[in-house]
């Protein structure tokens, strides 16, 4: 397994978020994406991987796949 910064890890996550929320975002229950930015640098390495929901997964999307694809 590759081993990938904290920041690299946020951005990643932030770039999903982002593209997620253009075309289904709900004001009344969604983060906006900058205060879900805030959340991301609140967390820890860890916490970071499992908000990629790869952490536990062997056979499906990868961290290395995550993160080539919103990194």
């Amino acid at each position: 397994m590759t081993n990938y910064t904290r920041e690299q890890l946020i951005e990643s996550l932030y770039n999903e978020y982002s593209y997620l929320c253009h075309d289904d975002f709900d004001p009344d229950q969604d983060a906006t994406p900058e205060e879900y930015l805030e959340m991301l640098k609140e967390m820890t390495y860890d916490e970071l991987v499992e908000e990629t929901s790869t952490a536990d997964c062997d056979d499906c999307y990868t961290l290395e796949e995550y993160i080539l694809t919103w990194g």
